[in-house]
């Protein structure tokens, strides 16, 4: 069974750094593109970041360019979203998601049918 499996959220000051992981089980990560969205509350899910299967493409949402990082480790079957330089604007539930080749651009939920449980990132003082 397809399963993918978010870690890393919780409470940070404005200001502050995380890294989210999304780990994959029953399935080999590098034949999909993945993504990483979020929702807050009384939000439409958006995209934030997608990579290619082969991580030589990326894209990243106007509010989180030059901030986070997305990047996968295919032999440890993990893609990460490093996030820099947190805002309170950034608080939401954080999925990731998989999708088949050729998914990642653009980086929308409707292309990406696998989804991961999600993880609370708060940024508040």
């Amino acid at each position: 069974q397809l399963q993918l499996v978010e870690s890393g959220g919780g409470l940070v000051k404005p200001g502050g750094s995380l890294r989210l992981s999304c780990a994959a089980s029953g399935f080999t990560l590098d034949f999909y593109d993945i993504g990483w969205f979020r929702q807050a509350p009384g939000k439409e899910r958006e995209g934030i970041s997608c990579i290619s299967r082969s991580g030589g493409g990326t894209n990243y949402a106007d509010s989180v360019k030059g901030r986070f990082t997305i990047s996968r480790d295919n032999a440890k079957n993990t893609v990460y979203l490093q996030m820099n330089s947190l805002k309170p604007e950034d608080t939401a539930v954080y999925y990731c998601a998989a999708s088949q080749p050729g998914s990642w651009d653009p980086c929308v939920p409707d292309e990406f049918p696998f989804w991961g449980q999600g993880t609370q990132v708060t940024v508040s003082s």
